[in-house]
């Protein structure tokens, strides 16, 4: 990044995020390209937020088209895309069979704060959520983070919740009670470098619920949305939540976030209890309704299922590579040593955008809409990555 380019970051930006490794200036499908020109694979995809990739006709359009006839209106009126979009949500979402009903946000902590509220409802404040969690940053979602480097600085938070350890079924059942609001589970935790939920762990925590009558709250942000190749990450064991938050890839890179309350939790809210300025508004919900029609039609869900098969092998096959975890595009990769700042910064030299979750951990949460080509140009480097990395 040109030292220009750097002073002025510094000078009119809070200092939250630390110097920036890039400046971007344009994208396209996986690739994005720098202010020099540089040409990148883009295997983060913003977090797992561009689902389509970058400027996706489908969603130009659809943004172009909306925004050009109705923008804002305000939560006092309703819109056609937001009524649509609920209603697809709730059908992609799966109700189990029961009532559901949806809220729109702007984000995913936004959703997950919407949530924390609506456990409330119920009369009781604990919950149980697991270590090594990411829910967001505001205060309530931040509640619900088990990691203390996020949470101190702002302690006391809000709420009564206790941590258990991640898939662990005994502790989970020592610490749900009858006066738990909601058990809250990723069933695949991302911020934590893809730790998938061991099997049987999210049918245990239904249960373990229902025993205590609490809710089952599923934050799928991150890894729903067609993700590891279902709508839901969660969608494999059969469990259906009270709760699912949605954010992220919804809107493949507009912002939008939304709480789904599926039984009873649909109806916990009343008028005045929960708001939004934005939320819902017709040009995010026409964003989210083109990328799940698009993952449909171009048959998304199944080519995120083999291109992740073939990543995951292709990766697991250095002997530098301890474990390879996740489903689809969300991809974890455990290094036998503590280098995964340096195969990141490796990866971007040689024009490979991705993560460094934890010092053992990379992660890999890449466009849906990645090609074969990319991903073996990818599989190609590799090697020679680690290689600079671990030297």
């Amino acid at each position: 990044m040109s030292t220009g380019f750097t002073e002025r970051y510094r000078s009119a930006l809070m200092n939250t995020f630390g110097a920036p490794k890039l400046v971007l200036t344009r994208g396209e499908g996986a690739h994005v390209w720098d202010e020099d020109g540089q040409e990148y694979v883009d295997l983060l995809g913003g977090i797992a937020v561009n689902a389509l990739g970058h400027a996706h006709p489908a969603i130009v359009q659809a943004v172009t088209t909306q925004l050009s006839t109705l923008g804002h209106i305000s939560n006092f009126f309703a819109s056609a895309p937001q009524i649509a979009l609920a209603e697809k949500l709730l059908a992609v979402v799966g109700t189990g069979g029961r009532d559901g009903r949806v809220f729109f946000t702007n984000s995913g902590t936004e959703a997950n704060e919407a949530a924390f509220k609506l456990t409330r409802r119920t009369g009781r404040t604990h919950l149980v959520a697991m270590t090594g969690s990411f829910h967001g940053r505001t205060m309530g979602s931040l509640a619900l983070t088990s990691k203390e480097a996020y949470r101190a600085p702002f302690e006391p938070l809000p709420g009564d919740v206790t941590f258990v350890p991640y898939g662990d079924v005994d502790a989970l059942a020592a610490a749900v009670t009858d006066e738990t609001a909601a058990i809250v589970i990723e069933p695949i935790q991302g911020e934590a470098g893809v730790v998938v939920a061991p099997e049987g762990f999210l049918a245990a925590a239904r249960s373990i619920a229902d025993e205590h009558g609490a809710l089952l709250w599923l934050d799928e942000i991150q890894s729903g949305m067609g993700r590891t190749g279902q709508w839901l990450a969660s969608a494999p064991s059969g469990v259906t939540p009270d709760i699912v938050t949605l954010a992220k890839g919804l809107g493949g890179g507009f912002p939008i976030g939304a709480c789904v309350g599926l039984g009873r939790a649909a109806t916990l809210f009343e008028p005045g209890n929960h708001g939004t300025t934005f939320g819902g508004n017709p040009v995010a919900c026409a964003a989210g309704l083109a990328v799940i029609a698009t993952i449909e039609e171009d048959g998304l869900l199944e080519h995120v299922t083999v291109l992740g098969q073939k990543l995951r092998d292709g990766l697991a096959a250095d002997p530098r590579v301890a474990e390879v975890t996740g489903e689809g595009l969300l991809i974890g990769v455990v290094l036998t040593d503590e280098r995964s700042a340096e195969v990141a910064a490796a990866a971007l030299r040689a024009g490979f955008i991705l993560n460094n979750a934890t010092p053992t951990r990379v992660r890999l949460a890449p466009p849906l809409v990645l090609t074969g080509d990319d991903a073996e140009a990818f599989l190609q480097a590799w090697p020679a990555i680690l290689e600079e990395a671990f030297s």
